[in-house]
């Protein structure tokens, strides 16, 4: 019997490599369009990027919420500390400048008056705050994933949003032990408050971006906020101080239309019935209202004209 062998294969045959086409600039980009392909990391249109933050909604609101339930969970007294930190604030305030400094001489209701005060101003402050590490301090997330990265400023003001409704309820005890009952008025907290949230995050994403193109931003923003926090007559009344002609008339303009000391005075209104006089001038809602469309829609299209720059520094 004969057997048969198989031949070995023949050795593969490699082809000289080819050098690669050259595209004129033009044919790229026509090349690119015809097969649907499009920038890695490109800016979308400000309507599209709107709708891919509204189908981020869930995440946003779960960040917001995981971020607020984390911020405490080291310590021994949890999320105890969302109420006590503007409590204890205010009570150094009330020595101070109540007592010390006597600002709450021609003040009715001084303790509801500074507590409110502190309440609304922290919201604020602690927005700006948290806004100027959106982008640096979760970089990680950034870089390894595709979302539009407004998620994370806002995600950061809901989280602000979140502790002052937490805390709203220690507010509404206190007013009640210093003789502050319900009443309808009580009911303008919300408009008061939806505006200020909107000017809050507005003002957050402006600050992400700052941030994000000069850390030495978030240095320096505690100062600032803390001179803020002085003109906007958080301890002290700024009717009060205006009243006659010591002060000029562009310093009153400016204190006048200050929008933290416009939030402030909102809530005051709505919650002392003793603030004002039970009067507030018809004007302070539309410069609330200005302030809130205007920081609130200009910071957002601030922030999205940057959106291919975040994390590629």
């Amino acid at each position: 019997m004969v057997s048969q062998t198989t031949a070995p294969a023949a050795p593969a045959v490699t082809p000289p490599d080819a050098s690669p086409p050259v595209y004129a600039p033009g044919e790229l980009a026509a090349l690119a369009a015809r097969h649907g392909l499009t920038v890695s990391g490109a800016r979308p249109s400000l309507a599209a990027y709107i709708r891919e933050l509204w189908g981020r909604r869930h995440f946003i609101t779960a960040f917001a919420t995981a971020k607020l339930t984390a911020q405490y969970s080291q310590a021994k007294l949890g999320q105890i500390w969302q109420i006590m930190t503007p409590l204890l604030n205010a009570t150094v305030y009330y020595f101070i400048f109540g007592v010390l400094m006597k600002t709450k001489h021609g003040v009715p209701d001084y303790v509801p008056f500074l507590v409110t005060g502190v309440f609304i101003w922290t919201f604020t402050s602690s927005s700006i705050t948290a806004g100027t590490r959106a982008i640096s301090g979760n970089i990680g997330l950034v870089r390894a994933l595709h979302f539009p990265r407004a998620s994370l400023p806002i995600a950061l003001a809901l989280q602000q949003l979140q502790q002052l409704i937490f805390s709203l309820g220690a507010l509404v005890l206190i007013l009640l032990v210093f003789g502050q009952y319900p009443q309808p008025s009580w009911l303008l907290a919300v408009p008061a408050l939806t505006l200020q949230a909107v000017f809050n995050t507005g003002i957050s994403m402006a600050m992400a971006r700052l941030a994000a193109r000069t850390p030495d931003i978030a240095q320096l923003t505690p100062f600032v906020l803390r001179t803020w926090m002085y003109a906007s007559g958080v301890m002290w009344s700024i009717g009060t101080m205006l009243q006659g002609d010591r002060v000029p008339h562009l310093v009153k303009l400016a204190l006048e239309i200050n929008p933290a000391a416009v939030f402030i005075n909102l809530m005051r209104f709505a919650l002392i019935d003793s603030f004002d006089g039970g009067q507030l001038p018809p004007h302070v809602w539309a410069i609330a209202t200005g302030w809130a469309l205007v920081c609130g829609v200009g910071g957002f299209i601030y922030f999205w004209q940057a959106e291919e720059s975040y994390g590629r520094g």
